[in-house]
């Protein structure tokens, strides 16, 4: 049973470690930039400002 989950890796993979696509790290900038939250009595509103 433990075969069907667990798969052995290679050294070549346990080296290499995904990078994100520079598309996807400005995007979560903007997004984080662009994102308001205000808070009121115990509620929170979140708001883009775009």
């Amino acid at each position: 049973m433990g075969k069907l989950y667990f798969k052995k890796s290679s050294k070549e993979e346990t080296n290499v470690q995904p990078r994100p696509a520079k598309e996807t790290i400005e995007f979560l900038l903007s997004y984080s930039k662009a994102l308001n939250v205000v808070e009121y009595q115990n509620m929170k509103f979140e708001t883009l400002l775009n």
